[in-house]
């Protein structure tokens, strides 16, 4: 009776769009998706916590900006592709008998986690570009770091199961022939069943059938190509400055913020106030020529530097802005640092990963990294880092230190 009751919902799930065919297609699209965050994901990863035989090209200045708003972009590319997916091959959760042998089990397995590894990393994903972290108590870097390799393990295990399948459907089948598994409703059970479960076949066989299969398949991609098309146009404004004016759901919006500039964490959310405003605030710089100490007033008084750098965040957004202060190696210079020298600061923020940054010599060395006095002409505003920030090209706005209190400077 079981078999019965599957062999009719498969029939209720029969549609032009659930297909091997259509899988297959959207599949590759998806493992396209996935691989480009993947990429994306463990190069902020490293940058973010760097092995000591890590270097880092500081050229192009936007790389970390276009790798990130790729990273987010295609994530979010995801929700609609998965979801097409499931739907492509929703009608096979109800094939009989459930498991036929271990690499039948085995691909069962593998698309469980795969589904229920790839919601949760791209909910979260999603989550942390708004930054809701109170809704899942975790750390989310930690988490989505770990989650993305049991995301494309589970689908490299998927993908070695039914790479017959994939080569069979992989282009597109000659007119005249069939795939196996089409969505051609399957013919009505003749098996007869009484009493209520009769009744619930005989209105399962009365379904509506498709009529148009090519229409339906071209309808349902077409569907699939606008849900995903909307959802990057509509948000990778926040990271692609010509999409912008169809920005209607970033997390930020390019030219809304202190200093025409988007703010990730304030200065009230940092509890750095005060700290900050003290008159009595100096930059100490040490290193293995000894250590001083600087005003804002003695730094605004040395050899300025303008640049134009991006800010380009985790969450996804970046923007473009022009900074002028002085530059990191001539600090570093003053107490003893050279080209290979590295440097550490430490913000006035207490409460945070992300307090206590280091740069590599690369960076460190590089003109265009400043500690930054003013933004777009004008004093730094204290949401963005006053009395003084770090700037530097290529890298995530996380490690562009505001509330700066010290750099402490030595050679690798």
């Amino acid at each position: 009776m079981i078999h019965e009751v599957l062999q009719s919902l498969s029939r209720v799930f029969a549609s032009p769009a659930r297909s091997p065919r259509m899988a297959v297609v959207l599949g590759r699209l998806l493992g396209a998706a996935f691989l480009v965050c993947m990429v994306t994901g463990l190069y902020s990863h490293a940058i973010q916590e760097p092995q000591p035989w890590m270097v880092f090209p500081t050229r192009p200045i936007q790389l970390y900006q276009v790798s990130q708003g790729l990273h987010i972009t295609a994530g979010i590319a995801c929700f609609p592709l998965l979801l097409g997916k499931l739907y492509a091959v929703q009608g096979r959760l109800f094939e009989t008998p459930p498991v036929r042998s271990f690499p039948h089990f085995l691909e069962r397995a593998s698309i469980t986690v795969f589904v229920a590894s790839s919601i949760v990393q791209l909910v979260i994903g999603l989550l942390n570009t708004y930054q809701w972290y109170q809704l899942f108590p975790f750390p989310f870097r930690q988490t989505h770091f770990a989650l993305s390799f049991v995301v494309i393990g589970s689908l490299a295990i998927h993908i070695g199961v039914k790479l017959p399948v994939i080569a069979r459907h992989w282009s597109r089948v000659p007119d005249g022939s069939r795939p196996d598994n089409s969505s051609e409703p399957p013919a009505p059970s003749t098996v007869s069943v009484g009493g209520v479960t009769g009744r619930v076949l005989r209105w399962i066989d009365a379904s509506p059938r498709p009529v148009s299969p090519g229409a339906s398949r071209r309808g349902f991609l077409a569907a699939i190509g606008a849900a995903t098309a909307a959802l990057v146009a509509f948000t990778a404004g926040q990271s692609f400055r010509a999409l912008d004016g169809l920005n209607l759901f970033g997390a930020r919006k390019q030219g809304v913020g202190p200093q025409s500039l988007p703010v990730n964490r304030t200065a009230a959310a940092a509890r750095v106030e005060q700290t900050a405003l003290a008159p009595d605030w100096r930059l100490t710089v040490s290193g293995p020529a000894g250590t001083r100490s600087f005003s804002r007033d003695e730094l605004a008084a040395m050899p300025q530097t303008e640049v134009v750098l991006p800010i380009a965040c985790v969450e996804g957004w970046s923007q473009s802005a022009t900074w002028r202060g002085v530059r990191v190696r001539e600090l570093a210079a003053l107490v003893g640092g050279g080209p290979e020298s590295s440097v550490v600061f430490q913000s006035l923020e207490q409460r945070s990963s992300y307090a206590r940054t280091e740069m590599g010599p690369e960076f460190a060395r590089d003109d265009l990294s400043l500690v930054a006095l003013e933004l777009n002409g004008e004093t730094l505003d204290l949401d963005h880092g006053y009395p003084a920030r770090v700037i530097a090209p290529a890298r995530p706005g996380v490690l562009q230190t505001k509330w700066l209190s010290s750099l402490e400077v030595s050679e690798t």
